[in-house]
């Protein structure tokens, strides 16, 4: 379990084949962070678990901050039947499901409550320190989106206490949320993390090594954008430490993964 987040806001949901998780931030949007019980299913069949009209959107993931509209990837499927290469996308008509693939990375559903659009990012270290989740929220804002309507959904991920990184992965992290960081060296940079909230990094004993939380540096990304943290919700779960729930690369170096999505209105 993950420490310093509302167990409330988490429930399972139980079907035949397994279970998946879902979060009370977004109880007005059909969604699930699906577990590995899922594993041999595809976004287009997990859909009908959640509804069963709803179209499916996915990308081949390549740990990038791009953000594609499923109107761009609808554009792209009359003329070319392989998935465009993103790590987010946003909605721009009512039932449409997004979906982004996690093992210890970090997969976040956005709605707003507005307008109903809603939005999936996969985020590891490399999409968090290209800030991927902002890039995501900038883009909302673009198609007229207020901050204030805006709720985020932070599934399952690898936690902080058990996942060391090299020094150098978690500064170009810790750079996204520490002010005038280009100013700073590595080793202020890493001083900084350390009096973040939420214990964003930890120490390691091993040499040039330190144990990073990217589920809370996006967390502090997205209320540095402005967002109330009352609409961020955090999964308590760690993939790591889960594994009857889920897959994590990490613990057993097989590239398994477990698929989350949302359904706009």
């Amino acid at each position: 379990m993950v420490s310093n987040v509302d167990l409330s806001q988490w429930q399972w949901q139980n079907t035949e084949k397994g279970s998946y998780l879902t979060c009370k931030l977004l109880a007005h949007w059909q969604h699930g962070f699906f577990s590995s019980h899922f594993y041999s299913q595809t976004p287009e069949i997990l859909v009908k678990y959640l509804h069963p009209c709803a179209s499916s959107y996915r990308v081949k993931q390549i740990h990038s901050n791009i953000i594609l509209s499923t109107d761009t990837i609808d554009h792209h499927r009359l003329k070319d039947s392989n998935l465009m290469e993103a790590d987010g996308i946003i909605t721009q008509k009512s039932l449409q499901s997004v979906w982004c693939a996690s093992a210890d990375c970090t997969p976040v559903l956005i709605a707003d409550a507005q307008n109903g659009n809603v939005t999936a990012i996969h985020s590891g270290w490399r999409g968090t320190s290209t800030q991927i989740v902002p890039k995501a929220i900038a883009f909302l804002k673009s198609q007229g989106c207020k901050l204030e309507n805006l709720l985020c959904a932070l599934g399952p991920a690898i936690d902080g206490k058990v996942y060391q990184v090299d020094a150098d992965v978690a500064v170009k992290v810790l750079k996204t949320v520490i002010p005038k960081a280009e100013n700073l060296d590595i080793e202020d940079i890493l001083t900084e993390g350390y009096r973040l909230p939420n214990q964003v990094i930890l120490p390691e004993k091993e040499t040039n090594k330190v144990r990073l939380n990217v589920t809370q540096v996006i967390n502090l990304q997205i209320q540095q954008q402005g967002i109330s943290s009352e609409h961020i919700a955090i999964s308590p779960y760690c993939t790591y430490q889960t594994p009857e729930y889920f897959f994590s690369y990490r613990r057993t170096k097989e590239k398994k993964v477990q698929w989350s999505g949302i359904i706009s209105h």
